[in-house]
């Protein structure tokens, strides 16, 4: 017959295999990517020197004001995080702790994930040219769009190629700037029928914006309320569903007319 253990014992005795976890886990790798407020790029300026947005076949504008897609910065898929860090970036308003799998899906190395990233920027800025040129109602062969950004991966700045093309090329149509001459930020994916996507990481990229200036910033609408759960003061939030959509309210805006709100 086994001895009757007092209740002080059998407690020690039960939370001895939870500390020799937590004893593991605080000198262990852990399966999470931790992230920050990455760069803002203009997508009206030059990269490097180089336009970002150059138009062939068509004449363009002089554009006033600022269009900056947004990006975060995460370790990288063999970075050893520790339960230290962990626990320092839960706490913090400008860190994120993601599941590694979610920011790198497709795993492999380093070399390979950073190619697919190339790639999925590749058709994002095609999808980009397509959706702009679509909604403008011009044809791929008489027009001719070259978008340049370097060290910039993934499909997030597809809204924003979008939006300076059309800015480039028809403005707000009415012989204005599309954006009014403020610092428009913002992110989102693009389809070639002007379909907006989510991106994930928008807490992040709101703070990056307003760091470089922005006072408006444009999110996927099924991104309303993580955006809004860290939001910089003086930084505006306005949703967005499609290309069309984003336009019109970056008129409503300039004219002072009712805009979308999150």
């Amino acid at each position: 017959m086994l001895p009757r253990l007092s209740r002080p014992r059998a407690l020690v005795l039960c939370a001895l295999p939870v500390l020799a976890l937590f004893g593991v886990a605080a000198f262990a790798p852990l399966p999470f990517t931790l992230a920050q407020p990455g760069s803002t790029a203009n997508v009206l300026g030059d990269d490097h020197g180089t336009p970002v947005i150059s138009i062939k076949g068509a004449p363009t504008r002089t554009t006033e004001g600022q269009l900056r897609m947004t990006t975060i910065v995460a370790t990288g898929p063999t970075a050893e995080v520790g339960i230290g860090d962990v626990i320092d970036s839960w706490f913090r308003t400008d860190r994120a702790v993601l599941p590694r799998d979610s920011v790198y899906p497709s795993g492999g190395s380093e070399k390979e994930i950073e190619k697919h990233n190339l790639e999925d920027m590749r058709k994002s800025q095609d999808s980009a040219v397509d959706a702009a040129l679509n909604y403008l109602g011009k044809k791929p062969g008489s027009v001719d769009v070259t978008l340049h950004l370097a060290d910039v991966g993934g499909p997030s700045a597809g809204l924003f190629f979008a939006l300076g093309i059309v800015d480039k090329l028809e403005g707000d149509g009415a012989g204005g700037d599309l954006t009014g001459g403020r610092n428009i930020a913002g992110t989102g994916t693009i389809e070639a029928n002007g379909e907006v996507g989510a991106v994930g990481g928008v807490s992040l990229k709101t703070q990056a914006a307003r760091r470089d200036g922005a006072t408006v910033f444009l999110v996927p609408r099924a991104e309303c309320r993580e955006a809004g759960a860290e939001l910089p003061k003086g930084l505006r939030l306005i949703p967005v569903t499609t290309l069309k959509g984003a336009v019109s309210s970056l008129r409503a805006l300039e004219q002072g007319h009712k805009v979308p709100s999150c």
